[in-house]
Order: structure tokens, then C-alpha cells, then sequence
């Protein structure tokens, strides 16, 4: 039986950015079940107009002897007109839409006429409450909404009550994370170029590594993480702060966020902070992970924060502000009803369906010293102290979601004075959470949910109908 074909709209799967990885995992992960094709965005894109064939390279990198990749590239996202000249060159059983659905506006008033002929799989980012009623739209407009997130789950289906449909499905489908980030140990061959980086990247002294791997963009809050670090290493004596740094993985001048030199040096100028500005490949990538004792992520909105997740795949251990898919790392557990033999009460991780009741664990006041609450050994999450009501005109209203920069202070203190085995102790915990079936958070899980969610989609599609039919 020949392979269904997916079109996928997303940023070109052959960039660095966190949609672009996560594209070319999932694609190149189910080669063997889907032949494909992508209409690839960017800002501004080099090879625009261009058709790339991409089988030559797929088959070698995957092994799949018959795996299919063209390549459509477009400045920003595109339009109608190219769609339907993609279309009928391609003729795809399905499109798959991934990123905010506002760059793709066009698509949805199409939509009409394309699920007469396929169905329209959208793979959801949304990360925060309130529910963005000015979605239904996008959802409505979809056979299939797979969500990076619980919490984005819960809020799907939080819009979607409004209007019930049979006609849909929604599922829970978390980022994956390659296998081609591990721990690498002092006895390891490897741990030779992890030496050399940290020696070339710090001071020879150094003995403590925050560890910093984000876009310099204003919600991902680096001049907290700055003073946060400052206000940690004020706790220490000189000696002791002296062999600590901060490690940020990011450009240091963006439009889009801060000068971070300048804060720096306005900030913190007696304290080591060291910026990490290359390009690096996944390996390159896996040894800042290693030179890392800990990884810190306290942005104010996070649809899946796919930093902190490879840091557990590498064995390090995380700071994590409780926001979006951020909470699905911290491995949360509910004491839930008491159990029948008379044990005790139960846990459970907590599941897409909790948070359609729960809806998020923001309020400090609630969750944050609730016994019956508790979360992985690998992680420090830092609670929100502060929801202010955001919005654009394409975007009315999301939380911003703030936690203290002091609180991530303390939290980096608590790894700090852990020490250095029982870090890499509670980040092997990490890895295995990462790893198991009830995080389903490894490309190999992530593939093959994106399979069997499909297939499934597929198996139940019927074509809209042209018209509809009402009684006046």
C-alpha cells in the first residue's frame, strides 16, 4: 500500500530554530510511514522560489530506502496562490500546519475548500490561559489538534465546549527530544572535548556552571536569569563566587530582547558571565550541556521549553519557572484517592485530563507548598509571583506568567549547595523521566505518536461537504 503523503507548513526543517528542530525530527522519524513535502518559512529566506529535492539526503540519513522530501522555500509564510500550485504538484492526503496559526491566517480561510478533498492536522503551541476564545477559528478549522503540552490540551478543549464537534480529535502529543544527547563522564574519550570547550568558553577555575540556552527575546526573561545568578553569588563568599558562572547560550545583541553585555556590565560586572554565540551542531550542543551543573529556563510563557528538556536527555539537572509545557518536565505527581488495601494515597502523574480540571498549577498560594503536590528530584521550579494580562491586536489576552528573580536565586543555591554527585545523581533521575513511557518526551515516542494520531485521523476523515444546507 503506498505511503499517505503529508505537506507540511512550519519553518524550514533545515533551520536551528526550536520549530525548524523539532520539524526535521518528527519528519525524519516517520520517513517510514509518510512520504512528505514542506512549504518551508522563514524571515527572510536565502533560497525563496527555489524547489528543493531532499530524497538523496533523507535516504542516507534515515535508511529508508524509499523516504520522500521536497522542499518548497518562501520568504515569511507564504500564501494562498503558492498552497494550491503546491498542491497540485505534490497532491498531499493531508496538511499539517505547526507554529502560531496567526503566520498562516490565509490557510484557515481556505480552509473550505481543501478538507473537501484532505483533512487539515494542526500541531498546537498555545501555552497559556486565559482560553484564547479568538482561537476557535483555528480549531474549528481542523480534523486533528495535537498539543505540545497538558496544559495546551486543556485548553483546546476549554474553547472547544462552546461547540461541541464529533468531527475532530484532540490528543497530547509532547516535543521529542534526540537520543544524541547523553551524559559524557570524566572516564568517557569524549570528556577530553568537553574539558577543552569549558576552558575555552571560562576561567580554568571555574568549578560551578548555570547554564543558560534561549533566545534573547523579552519572555524569556535573560536579565532576570542575570540577576538571579548576581543575587545567588552574593550569598557565597568571594572565594566561593569566583568559581561559579553563567553560561548564556545566546545572541548577545537582539532587537527583540536586550544589549546583555551592557546589563552585564551594569548588572553584574563583578561576577563571571560568558556568552556562547556560535552556531553549534548537536554534539557541540550535548558538550555545553555537560560543561553545565545546571540549566535554567524562567521565561514568562513557554509552550514546551525545548532547552531544558535535552539538559535532563544530557544528565542536568533543571531551574524551571511552573509555565506552559515547562510543567510537563518537572514530572508533577497528585496524591489522588486513598487506596483500597489501605496503603496510603495514591499517586499518579499528572494527565492531560487532570489539567482540563486543574487548568495550571500558577497559584503559588494553591500548589506551591500543597503536600499533596510534588515533582521530580531532577528539577527546582520557581512558582510564579506575579499573572499580568497581556495581548496584540492578533493576540487580545495571554498571561504573562513572572516569577521572582530571587526565588530562581534560591533555587540555584539549593543545586549549588547540593554538590556535584548528587547533581548528577538527580539528573540521571532526569534522563530516565525523559525517557520512560509516561513522559512520551524522546523523538522516538514523539514519532510514533505523530504515526498512530494520524493514522487514526485518517481511518475517520470525511470530506467537508461543499455546501451547507439550512433551513431559513
Amino acid at each position: 500500500m503506498a505511503k499517505k503523503k503529508i505537506l507540511l507548513l512550519s519553518d524550514d526543517l533545515r533551520m536551528t530554530s526550536g520549530i525548524g528542530t523539532m520539524s526535521k525530527e518528527f519528519v525524519l522519524g516517520t520517513m517510514d510511514a509518510f512520504d512528505w513535502a514542506q512549504v518551508g518559512g522563514a524571515i527572510k529566506h536565502p533560497e525563496e522560489g527555489k524547489v528543493v529535492n531532499m530524497d538523496e539526503s533523507v535516504r542516507t540519513e534515515t535508511g529508508v530506502e524509499d523516504a520522500k522530501l521536497t522542499i518548497y522555500p518562501v520568504n515569511g509564510y507564504g500564501n494562498s496562490e503558492l498552497l494550491r500550485s503546491v498542491i497540485n504538484i505534490e497532491k498531499p492526503d493531508a496538511i499539517l500546519h505547526y507554529t502560531d496559526p496567526r503566520f498562516w491566517g490565509w490557510l484557515y480561510e481556505m480552509e473550505h475548500e481543501i478538507r473537501q478533498e484532505m483533512p487539515i492536522f494542526y500541531y498546537n503551541i498555545w501555552d497559556d490561559w486565559p482560553a484564547p476564545q479568538y482561537n476557535e477559528n483555528f480549531y474549528e478549522c481542523s480534523d486533528l489538534i495535537m498539543n505540545i503540552s497538558k496544559q495546551t490540551y486543556a485548553i483546546v478543549n476549554e474553547v472547544a465546549k462552546n461547540k461541541p464537534r464529533t468531527d475532530w480529535d484532540c490528543t497530547y502529543l509532547p516535543h521529542g527530544v534526540s537520543k544524541s544527547f547523553y551524559p559524557i563522564s570524566v572516564f568517557d574519550d569524549e570528556y577530553k572535548k568537553v574539558d577543552a570547550m569549558k576552558k575555552q568558553l571560562t576561567d580554568d577555575d571555574v568549578e560551578f556552571v548555570l547554564f543558560y540556552n534561549n533566545r534573547n527575546i523579552r519572555r524569556k526573561m535573560t536579565g532576570d536569569v542575570i540577576l538571579a545568578f548576581k543575587t545567588f553569588c552574593d550569598t557565597l563568599s568571594k572565594e566561593e563566587a569566583n568559581k561559579c558562572a553563567l553560561l548564556l547560550h545566546t545572541q548577545p545583541v537582539d532587537d527583540n530582547g536586550t544589549h546583555l553585555p551592557n546589563v552585564v556590565k551594569a548588572i553584574c560586572p563583578e561576577y563571571k558571565v560568558y556568552f556562547s554565540d556560535r552556531k553549534l551542531d548537536i554534539p557541540q550542543l550535548n558538550h555545553l550541556y555537560n560543561i553545565a551543573d545546571v540549566t535554567i529556563n524562567i521565561a514568562s510563557n513557554e509552550g514546551f521549553g525545548l532547552g531544558t528538556c535535552e539538559s535532563l536527555m544530557a544528565g542536568t539537572p533543571i531551574i524551571v519557572n511552573v509555565t506552559g509545557g515547562l510543567q510537563d518536565q518537572c514530572g508533577f505527581e497528585l496524591k489522588r484517592n486513598y487506596a483500597p488495601d489501605g496503603s496510603g494515597y495514591s499517586s499518579g502523574y499528572l494527565t492531560p485530563n487532570d489539567y482540563k480540571e486543574i487548568k495550571s498549577l500558577h497559584d503559588d498560594r494553591k500548589w506551591k507548598d500543597n503536600s499533596d503536590l510534588t515533582w521530580g528530584d531532577w528539577v527546582k521550579p520557581v512558582w510564579p509571583a506575579t499573572r499580568s494580562l497581556q495581548g496584540s491586536v492578533p493576540t487580545p489576552y495571554i498571561f504573562d506568567d513572572r516569577c521572582r528573580f530571587d526565588d530562581a536565586a534560591d533555587m540555584i543555591k539549593e543545586w549549588y549547595d547540593m554538590g556535584k554527585d548528587k547533581r548528577e545523581e538527580c539528573g540521571q533521575k532526569g534522563r530516565e523521566f525523559v525517557l520512560s513511557d509516561n513522559s512520551m518526551m524522546t523523538s522516538k515516542h514523539m514519532c510514533q505518536n505523530f504515526i498512530d494520531h494520524m493514522n487514526t485521523a485518517f481511518d475517520n476523515w470525511k470530506p467537508r461537504k461543499r455546501y451547507s444546507i439550512f433551513k431559513a
